[in-house]
């Protein structure tokens, strides 16, 4: 049986989905969320998944397009983000010696002011050519 409405199928991967096909999309899952399987309750923030994500091939088409809870769906796509960028959680980091606390100005000069002058040179540091 062929279908009664013509598939959506987007003109370039970042074409905005109109809310007419988000709704038959929706519809379609049966109000539910293709990630958890939990009824997407009316307010609930939720978009839409791409079940073959379009970078491993798939197209931006109605068919390939499920309903996801924000939540999940930010879970879901920083997980594979992690994957594909081959970025590793080692656990715990090493700790280190914390930086030295800087001296105020005020500390500085009051130190400076301790210390004894220095006796005067008496003869120069070099010598004169001749």
């Amino acid at each position: 049986m062929p279908r009664a409405v013509k598939e959506w199928i987007g003109k370039t991967p970042d074409s905005k989905v109109p809310p007419r096909v988000r709704l038959r999309i929706l519809r379609a899952y049966d109000g539910c969320c293709y990630l958890s399987g939990r009824p997407i309750a009316p307010g609930e923030p939720w978009e839409l998944e791409h079940k073959v994500a379009l970078i491993l091939g798939g197209e931006h088409r109605e068919s390939n397009l499920a309903p996801a809870l924000a939540e999940f769906h930010k879970a879901k796509t920083d997980a594979v983000a992690k994957k594909h960028l081959r970025i590793v959680d080692d656990g715990p980091k090493m700790q280190g010696q914390p930086f030295a606390t800087t001296k105020t100005r005020a500390e500085k000069k009051a130190k400076a002011a301790d210390k004894l002058p220095l006796p005067a040179r008496q003869r120069p540091l070099y010598r004169a050519a001749r």
